[in-house]
């Protein structure tokens, strides 16, 4: 019961995170009721989580949240999912009510839209940095590229391994809340990069503009629960659990937008 209360007090502390603006003060509010002491933390299932009605919805996480345990637990996972996954989509959905943007696809909002409006920006970018990490999440672990990703891993950073070295340490310098993202660039070419908040290189502002096929959330919703400030194990147990077939997936889709152009 004791580590149960504990795990409860972090959980309260850690469910409200802040992302500011010089202009626009943003803050990420999600409110969890917490039980008495007489309660038991009581883990869901993701199939039962559903985002309010509107123009985006939730992906379905493919399984259980104990699924990534003991690298990512169950109340993590479910925290993150059902939580805070789900505001940035229903917040996003009230965003573009009535608006340009509420039948145009995520990332052309993404590329379109006024990065000085706040609201959408955070929430816009939220939503679709989520979707694509839960998609690149598996039980399985330690996969490795395979297909046409593999040679474009090879060609672009010599090796998995290189590639591995240069994600990872990007991810640990990363200063305060941010993603790392492996993306197909202009020319087709991948590269690893960084940004801030719940920016990502489809917006008007990336260092490095580009198509996310992998990405990284390095805000502490992600893994305070589990490793508090050692954000490096964090990383660590993200790796073992890439879907290295689906970003395969997404490397192709990738390219094909970039022949489009």
């Amino acid at each position: 019961m004791k580590k149960n209360i504990f795990r409860l007090t972090i959980l309260a502390s850690f469910l409200v995170l802040f992302s500011c603006n010089d202009n626009n003060k943003l803050t990420e509010v999600v409110e969890v009721p917490l039980p008495t002491k007489e309660e038991k933390i009581t883990i869901g299932s993701p199939d039962d989580v559903k985002a309010e009605a509107g123009s985006f919805g939730i992906t379905k996480l493919p399984f259980a949240y104990d699924g990534l345990a003991p690298e990512i637990r169950s109340l993590t996972l479910e925290t993150h999912y059902s939580k805070h996954y789900v505001s940035y989509t229903n917040n996003l959905n009230k965003e573009i009510v009535s608006t340009e943007y509420e039948n145009m696809p995520i990332e052309d909002i993404l590329k379109k839209m006024d990065l000085n409006n706040a609201k959408l920006r955070q929430n816009a970018g939220g939503y679709y940095n989520h979707t694509l990490y839960f998609n690149i999440l598996t039980p399985k672990k330690e996969q490795t590229p395979k297909d046409t990703l593999a040679g474009a891993i090879d060609k672009e950073f010599g090796s998995f391994s290189n590639l591995t070295t240069q994600f990872k340490g990007q991810a640990t310098k990363q200063f305060g809340s941010g993603w790392v993202w492996l993306v197909v660039d202009k020319l087709g070419k991948l590269q690893v990069t960084t940004t801030d908040n719940q920016d990502n290189p489809l917006m008007k502002n990336a260092l490095i503009p580009g198509t996310p096929i992998l990405g990284i959330d390095l805000w502490e919703h992600a893994y305070y629960l589990d490793y508090q400030n050692r954000k490096g194990s964090y990383i660590d147990a993200f790796y073992q659990h890439i879907n290295w077939d689906k970003v395969n997936e997404n490397y192709v889709e990738a390219l094909k937008k970039v022949k489009k152009v």
